[in-house]
């Protein structure tokens, strides 16, 4: 008899029937066809347009705010502002969705109105006139962290892990230690040290389809939320926090998303949207323009890091020290967390001590995108291992071998690991036909890097519902944005022997399913895939009762293979899944499978990329020639799936590393807030780029996964810096490096 899977145990690590193949996706033909509906597409009878009015300052004190006009404009049917909280307690949440006293970043949402169409709303945004006070802004860590720097939030004060916490006003937010063996001890033992200072510009993530709330306060005292968003429930909680009501009557439909890559969880807009159907008694669309996204939405932060290595003669690792100044934008909580742990994490080095600091700056509020916190960590600690290697007359792939995590390493903040892939996407690397083909032309240079990303695990709901005509009908909580439909569909058929096409995933509201945590963190294939095994189980479980009851023998006798249920001590006694599920209704009712649990043991994921570029000396500008990009995702549930992460985020890590970054006026501006001026790679800008997908089972997954979509974006931003530096024979340490900058130290 099946039974729950156990964690710690992978079931097999033969070839599947369904996982590892690459059936087409069940939501395929609706996205082609355009009949897949996202949050912009939902419309509801009598529904209003809302617009926002944003700050045109970085930094100011609101005076004062008269919206008599706006109100008094034909087809208007509510204005709101911070007074619309009402007597709700001021929480940094609800000054994010709508400022109070002061305006923290140019963009930063002031007052809405709704309208009977959108153009009467845009209009009445203008008619309202707000009284600034303007004060001094600051747009770096750099500027922030000076004595006198200008103070943002007033009472915040530095949470110290030291317990050093601050008694002044600061825009420190957060200082971590993370510290293990003696750092002192190790510099001591090295032959040679190399430091070096980075800094990373402020970059969007730059999908697809801006942020669109559609928001019905009813008139049960129920409020519902259709939008495009990475966490449903998640967005249940905050809006619910935010508007100062219970999360029971919250309801958040999700729709199909056009991209998010760790931007898509916060509530934004959605409670000012509320606020005005509450208003008006109607439903209320919002749908940001580009420049609004840009502006007010949740950037990746641009960071300053001070990287120290030291190393023996013979390439060993010794030490390790860093310290990390990440952005938090005009809130407190930033990546720098997630840049500590990745910094050192792809090496073994027994001495390390790093700093973080979580800083305020005018700036919207920082968000998650694709790893956050390691991109800006890789790039740091790859350069500075590649000029180690340089100069010990080392290969870079050898010396970083050489110092691979394995089984058993302790990461920097304590943590071993268990089983993971380092050494195996290193090895991999190296025997790639990429790395030893030698480079054609002058100007030319040959990039390595590897990155690292912890990925994610949590609370995952599932439940499967048996069809007479042997179909499955599965729901699910995670909003699908890299294809886990499929991937979750696909596990489910394996255990249960039938094709993938025979599952029919659905995600649905808040309200439909168990609490399930965000799609993020490469936390879905993880923690879905282990509680559809259980639900898959558990429907198993069911059907070799109902044949036993049928038969007149017990379940214990009976077994599941290939979807085909049978006796083990009787041959007469066969059949399949398709045929008893016919039967079901007729022998007792229907079968439905369920599943809800928190996860554990997502196992850490490990990437390289290999990279060739041309500089042109006389503008700077880098072509990429070829690129191959290497990773460990346990188990390919879909392979084309996960080649298309590794391509995804290796085009945006490229752009990172070459082109994009928020280009800030002295006046706390943002100068490029469209997609015209903002750079980001296009397919003419790119070679067709190669994947390797290695498989390094996690032990804590029924089929070996680990989280995919995240760490591939790392690698490319030190790759190619390092192959800049093969190019030009000078080493860049600020990102991007765009064509101005790469010709004026060329010349």
């Amino acid at each position: 008899m099946t039974t729950a899977y156990e964690p710690n145990v992978v079931l097999s690590t033969k070839e599947y029937d369904v996982v590892g193949t690459r059936p087409i996706r069940h939501d395929g033909v609706d996205k082609v066809t355009g009949a897949a509906k996202y949050g912009a597409d939902f419309y509801a009878s009598n529904m209003l347009f809302a617009k926002v009015l944003r700050s045109p300052h970085a930094h100011a004190r609101i005076k004062s705010i008269d919206t008599t006009d706006a109100e008094s404009l034909e087809g208007v049917r509510a204005v709101v502002t911070s007074k619309d909280f009402g007597n709700l307690p001021w929480t940094y949440e609800r000054d994010q969705v709508m400022a109070s006293h002061k305006v923290l970043y140019k963009g930063h949402p002031i007052a809405g109105v709704a309208a009977i169409n959108s153009h009467i709303a845009d209009h009445a945004i203008s008619l309202i006139k707000v009284e600034y006070e303007c004060l001094a802004s600051v747009a770096t860590v750099h500027e922030a962290m000076k004595e006198n720097a200008p103070i943002l939030l007033d009472d915040l004060r530095t949470e110290d892990d030291l317990g050093n916490n601050s008694e002044s006003n600061t825009n420190v937010a957060k200082h971590i230690q993370y510290s293990t063996g003696d750092i002192e001890k190790g510099f001591n033992q090295a032959d040679l040290i190399v430091e070096r200072e980075f800094n990373t510009a402020t970059v969007h993530q730059g999908y697809i389809e801006p942020s669109n709330f559609t928001v019905n306060w009813n008139q049960d005292g129920r409020l519902h939320i259709w939008l495009s968003s990475q966490g449903p429930f998640e967005i249940r909680g905050d809006a619910a926090k935010v508007l100062g009501i219970p999360v029971s009557n919250v309801k958040v439909t999700p729709m199909e998303i056009g991209g998010g890559f760790g931007a898509k969880f916060s509530v934004f807009s959605s409670p000012i949207a509320a606020l005005l159907s509450k208003k008006t008694g109607h439903p209320v669309k919002v749908v940001n323009t580009r420049t609004e996204e840009f502006e007010s939405s949740t950037p990746t932060p641009g960071s300053y890091l001070k990287v120290k290595i030291g190393i023996t003669k013979s390439g060993q690792i010794t030490s390790g020290q860093a310290y990390l100044a990440y952005e938090a934008g005009a809130y407190p909580g930033s990546p720098v967390g997630g840049g500590a742990n990745c910094l050192f994490a792809p090496y073994d080095i027994p001495n390390q001590l790093i700093d973080g600091y979580d800083v305020v700056v005018n700036k919207p509020k920082t968000g998650a995108y694709r790893a956050p916190g390691s991109p800006n960590a890789a790039f740091a600690i790859e350069s500075i291992v590649d000029e180690l290697a340089e100069k010990l007359g080392m290969d870079p792939l050898n010396l970083r071998l050489m110092n691979a995590s394995k089984s058993g390493t302790r990461r920097s903040d304590g943590v071993k690991f268990p089983r993971i892939g380092c050494i195996e996407v290193i090895e991999a690397m190296k025997s790639h036909p990429h790395y030893s083909t030698p480079l054609k032309g002058p100007n030319q240079g040959r990039g390595i890097a590897i990155g690292y990303w912890m990925n994610g695990a949590g609370e995952s709901s599932i439940t499967l519902t048996v069809h007479p005509d042997g179909h499955i009908n599965l729901v699910e909580g995670s909003a699908d944005i890299g294809g886990s439909r499929a991937s979750i569909s696909m596990m489910a058929a394996e255990v249960l022997g039938i094709p993938a096409e025979s599952v029919h995933p659905s995600v649905v509201d808040t309200d439909s399913v168990g609490y399930t945590s965000g799609t993020g963190g490469s936390s879905v294939t993880h923690k879905a895939g282990i509680v559809v095994y259980q639900a898959a189980s558990d429907v198993k479980l069911q059907l070799l009762d109902r044949a036993a009851s049928i038969w007149g023998t017990d379940s214990n006798s009976l077994e599941m293979n290939n979807g085909v249920i049978s006796s083990t001590s009787n041959h007469n006694l066969k059949i399949s899944f398709e045929d008893l599920a016919a039967q079901l209704n007729d022998t007792g009712g229907p079968i439905v499978g369920r599943a809800a649990l928190t996860t554990r043991g997502p196992g850490g994921a490990f990437a390289g990329h290999i990279i060739d570029v041309e500089v042109d000396p006389e503008t700077g500008k880098v072509a990429i020639l070829r690129c191959t990009a290497f990773q460990d995702c346990g188990k390919a549930i879909h392979p084309s799936y996960v080649e298309g992460q590794m391509q995804g985020g290796t085009v945006q890590g490229i752009g990172w590393a070459l082109n994009e970054e928020y280009f800030m006026n002295e006046d706390g501006s943002m100068a490029n807030g469209t997609f015209l001026d903002y750079r980001m790679p296009l397919a003419l800008d790119l070679p067709m780029i190669d994947t390797v997908i290695v498989e390094v089972a996690n032990p804590d997954h029924p089929f070996g996964v680990r989280g995919v979509g995240e760490v591939s974006i790392a690698p490319p931003l030190p790759a190619v810096a390092n192959a800049v530096y093969g190019a030009t024979g000078i080493r860049m340490n600020r990102l991007p490096m765009t064509p101005a900058s790469i010709a004026n130290i060329t010349k």
